[in-house]
């Protein structure tokens, strides 16, 4: 079952940035303490502000504005109207790599409706210009009094600068305006600028309903069926209708939420008659924060809670002085991790309380370099163009780079970092165009990278270049590449190493489990909250962006992931396929030197049979210290051979992409489900037999086949005797040669064991 390599195109390439962490240094040795990125040189202005600036109106007031311009980038900050003392505090960043003059000019200009007015400016030569490198403290701004375009000094006027040299490690750099973004309005900038996000802390809300007491129905001559519906956000669960008919039901039913800090939704609980779903029995509105806040299995205090119903006098609701009540067990679940990826791709196991938490185990660094050949997204002005930022999530904690405008070929240069806590997790890193620049948008998916961070050596710093790559309904694609470095620090090895002897999940996930069904359905709720609440920041991490990272949709059906996960499933059995080759050849003499030598070392584990399990655990140690040389060198990447996307067709790949429902006509639907039922045959009779083979298992000692069984038992009995009297090593040999004589002793026919167990019976037969 071994599959060939993939395509080149398609492979994980090493390369050799010149970053401090590989020890590759260039330039000056003081440089910014991101050592996982190349540096980028870059010549800061700040603009703070500006007084005693002379009037240029008719009204003797001056509406004022700053100009940097430096070749032939400008940046222009927002203009105050009628403000003589306007405060800017804008940065302007240039690249050094594109500077295509000698010096800076700083205008101060007045808005006007025609042409803007001339107030003054200063001049900076580039010569001049310090340069810093933190930790050092940011460069003091000083008052330079403005010239006018003679060079002269003014009478009034003067204005607050700081300019500097420094690099992408400058406290300035991710809110200042980029030279590389100057086609890029003022009220544009905000949406392409880098920015942290945390995911709200989510925390599951266990509803116990208990029991109503003195429920008042409408039609009071029939006992009413009772279920209690809880409603929280978008998330509504029902209990089934109670066992006890009347106006004191019971449930003592369990019913599961997400909720997410700050609470901003309440509880709301309704009961509600089946026979009457329009009028309910009472209401009950509870917020989030007055509940128990529970850590581990211990039951919360249940408490009776007021239900509110109003009836319908002349048309106005009025409350009814007589409340019935129900009984509730309300608690947080903070032992629980709330789920909001999949299970084989999370990036945090951590329980929500933090109470709980454990101290980290190591530091996750990640160099967001660069990436190179990325394919056109979408049109502007004619041409194809991409702007292009990345989105890294590890944890509860996501990143952003800054959006490079219009190039095939960005460089980012950006360092983050993460506390570990656990090294068996995944960190995430995905690459998208930015559609909110022109007409707001959905930002386009490009690719996306994972790293498990148990493949990783500690303190290696790991540069390659990973291919981007998609599935699209045209089939997989290769969307460009992305450079990468990342170094995972530990810091307490043996910490680390305990890791491996723990659960997974947290502890209330196995004391006091949730079902898979109930897994799926609040995982599905807490990727909506979190998308939700990403999506409101600024600029926001779309709802498209946060469900690609967090694999949305990956459970629907697809035959090519069925294809991949049954190659996965024959790659696994073939090590034992493999053996039991090896063994047959054994056997039957094939090799007669390797037979004899497995004869001795038999006969040596039969009479000394203490030395089994140590000759087993030597072999598995001899094999991982052989193997040890083939380990991989390269971090796992995604390989479309094992994903089953290099050999799918168009319709499987067209299938893939449909919406759930389905959005196809009848006959392209009815011939999928004839696929499907078609698989499923074949499925249903793998399964069957697997079902038979037991049943004869069974029916050895059933009696189904008396004559059998009779057999059976006699044989049995037989056995017993014989291996009373007998020593068991004499047995174990005589076994073993059996099994191992030579093929002039052997037939072709099938054995006696065989033979009997074949014939036993099945329930197959009982099967309509």
């Amino acid at each position: 079952m071994q599959r060939p390599p993939q395509h080149e195109e398609f492979a994980l390439k090493e390369t050799s940035p010149k970053i401090a962490g590989s020890g590759v240094i260039t330039g000056d040795k003081l440089t910014c303490a991101y050592d996982l990125v190349e540096q980028m040189h870059y010549l800061y202005v700040r603009v703070v502000k500006a007084k005693d600036l002379p009037g240029k109106d008719v009204t003797g007031s001056c509406d004022p504005y700053v100009e940097v311009k430096l070749g032939n980038y400008k940046g222009v900050t927002k203009h105050f109207e009628k403000k003589p003392n306007p405060v800017w505090d804008h940065v302007f960043a240039f690249s050094q790599d594109r500077l295509q003059s000698s010096f800076i000019e700083v205008v101060v200009k007045d808005k006007d409706v025609v042409i803007d007015d001339f107030i003054g400016r200063i001049l900076f030569d580039l010569v001049d210009v310090p340069k810093r490198v933190p930790p050092d403290s940011p460069l003091a701004p000083q008052w330079y009094r403005l010239e006018d375009k003679r060079g002269q000094k003014m009478k009034h006027g003067e204005l607050m600068v700081a300019v500097w040299k420094g690099t992408q490690a400058d406290e300035a750099f991710p809110d200042a305006w980029h030279s590389d973004a100057a086609s890029v309005g003022r009220e544009g900038i905000a949406k392409i600028r880098g920015k942290v996000y945390l995911s709200p802390r989510l925390w599951y809300v266990r509803v116990n309903v208990i029991e109503c007491q003195d429920l008042l129905p409408s039609d009071k001559g029939k006992a009413p069926e009772v279920s209690v519906k809880v409603i929280l956000g978008n998330q509504a669960l029902k209990t089934k209708t109670s066992p006890v008919k009347g106006v004191n039901p019971m449930w003592n039913e369990d019913l599961v939420f997400v909720a997410a800090e700050p609470f901003e939704e309440p509880l709301v609980i309704t009961v509600e008659d089946k026979a009457n779903k329009d009028d309910f029995l009472g209401k009950c509105v509870l917020p989030l924060t007055s509940l128990h806040r529970r850590l581990d299995n211990k039951a919360v205090p249940s408490r009776w809670h007021n239900l509110e119903k109003y009836a319908v006098v002349e048309g106005e609701k009025k409350e009814m002085k007589f409340a019935s009540r129900i009984h509730l067990r309300l608690s947080l679940d903070g032992g629980y991790h709330v789920l909001e990826e999949s299970t084989h791709y999370c990036s945090d196991l951590r329980p929500t309380s933090k109470l709980l938490w454990k101290s980290s185990i190591g530091l996750l660094e990640l160099g967001i370099i660069s990436a190179t050949g990325l394919s056109p997204m979408k049109t502007k002005d004619g041409r194809a163009t991409t702007d292009a930022f990345c989105v890294a999530k590890y944890g509860p904690k996501w990143v952003r780079t800054r959006t490079i405008i219009d190039n095939f070929h960005p460089k980012w240069n950006e360092q983050y970092t993460w506390e570990v806590f656990d090294p068996c997790t995944m960190i995430t890193i995905g690459v998208f165009d930015n559609g909110q620049l022109h007409g707001g948008g959905k930002d386009s998916r490009i690719g996306k990278v994972r790293i498990r961070l148990s493949t990783l050596e500690t303190e290696r710093v790991y540069t390659h270049s990973y291919p981007l790559i998609v599935l699209q309904s045209s089939g997989v694609k290769k969307m460009g590449e992305v450079q990468l470095a990342v170094r995972f620090s530990c810091t307490s090895y043996v910490n680390m190493l305990s890791k491996y002897s723990q659960p997974m999940l947290p502890k209330m996930h196995y004391v006091h489990p949730l079902s898979v069904i109930q897994m799926d359905i609040l995982r599905h709720q807490a990727t909506q909250i979190v998308s939700v609440r990403l999506s409101r920041a600024e600029p926001a991490l779309k709802k498209e962006v946060v469900e690609f990272m967090l694999d949305v949709g990956s459970h629907i059906w697809s035959v090519r992931r069925s294809k991949a996960n049954f190659f996965r499933v024959m790659n696994v059995l073939s090590s034992a396929v493999a053996v039991g080759k090896w063994f047959d050849k054994i056997c039957n003499w094939k090799n007669p030197i390797t037979t004899v030598l497995i004869h001795i070392l038999f006969v040596i584990l039969v009479l000394f049979p203490e030395l089994i399990l140590p000759t087993i655990f030597l072999y598995l140690f001899f094999i991982g210290l052989w193997r040890y040389r083939l380990k991989p060198r390269h971090p796992p990447h995604m390989d479309i051979r094992l994903s089953h996307a290099d050999a799918v067709g168009s319709d499987e790949m067209d299938e893939e992409f449909d919406t759930f429902p389905t959005s196809k006509g009848s006959d392209t639907v009815r011939m999928r489900y004839d696929r499907l039922r078609s698989i499923g045959g074949r499925i249903q009779t793998v399964v069957g037999d697997l079902a038979a083979q037991g049943e004869r298992l069974q029916a050895l000692l059933n009696w189904r086949d008396p004559r059998a069984s009779a057999l059976f038992i006699t044989f049995c009995l037989m056995s017993a005797i014989v291996l009373y009297v007998t020593p068991f090593q004499v047995v174990a040999l005589l076994m073993g040669f059996y099994v191992l004589r030579h093929p002039r002793f052997r037939q072709k026919l099938p054995a006696l064991p065989a033979n009997f167990f074949r014939r036993l019976p099945a329930k197959t037969d009982c099967m309509i």
